[in-house]
């Protein structure tokens, strides 16, 4: 019996995660017997077991599909911003957002990458979203920031808190005070953006900063500046590919 291997291999994800693909074959008539799917399900296992190198790259492909589902469902929460946190693009065809915390130093560090992305690519948009949950400074300054952003001085108080190095009432202090800064901190608006922003984290898993949404990615760490920009490019790839 002549199985298409084409056929077969399209099972594979399906296989690595309970045989639903198999199944689905099934009820469409590709598999037109029980004795096709042993056949295919034989294939598969042998190749896998020639080739087990795949089995990594197909489990992140899995993963990156499951993440693109939970994404979508708060896409539009992730990418509209809180009133003036963002920069860059204001209809930017690609949305980056950012969970970060002032007292996360790799947020710190990929400062850098993220400002160099705004400055290379005249189409992004940068969302940032507060997640202050290394420090009881780490709330505090998130106020100070969304206060920031309300007064449109956002990216200004960002980047200054930042340079300042590690966060410190001082430094806090001082990028208050360089920009004019009147801290809202019962604002209920402010405290509903900070809420929000934990749940979203929450419902999506993400438990560290900074991680990065870009299009269907959620990539954690400081993965730096080529990192980001393959991720963007990805992303307003695959919006093209939607339009056309």
């Amino acid at each position: 019996m002549a199985i298409n291997k084409g056929v077969a291999l399209g099972v594979l994800a399906g296989l690595l995660v309970g045989g639903a693909a198999v199944a689905g074959l099934a009820s469409t008539g590709k598999l037109s017997a029980s004795s096709d799917r042993v056949v295919v399900e034989g294939f598969v296992r042998d190749y896998l077991l020639e080739h087990p190198e795949i089995i990594p790259a197909a489990m992140e492909r899995l993963q990156q599909r499951e993440q693109g589902k939970q994404i979508a469902i708060y896409r539009e929460a992730l990418e509209v911003p809180f009133p003036g946190a963002w920069a860059g693009a204001k209809d930017g065809d690609v949305v980056l957002v950012e969970f970060f915390d002032y007292a996360c130093g790799y947020c710190r560090a990929s400062m850098k990458d993220v400002d160099r992305l705004i400055r290379d690519d005249p189409k992004l948009k940068v969302v940032f979203r507060e997640l202050p949950i290394l420090s009881a400074e780490s709330e505090q300054a998130a106020k100070a920031s969304l206060s920031a952003a309300l007064a449109g001085k956002f990216y200004a108080f960002h980047t200054m808190v930042y340079g300042a190095g590690s966060l410190s009432a001082a430094s806090l202090n001082k990028a208050v005070d360089a920009n004019g800064v009147v801290p809202r901190t019962s604002d209920p608006a402010i405290a509903q953006e900070i809420e929000k922003n934990l749940g979203i984290a929450r419902k999506l898993g993400i438990s560290g900063t900074p991680t990065f949404i870009i299009g269907n990615r959620i990539i954690s760490g400081a993965v730096g500046y080529d990192e980001l920009k393959k991720a963007v490019d990805e992303a307003r790839k695959a919006r093209a590919g939607q339009k056309g």
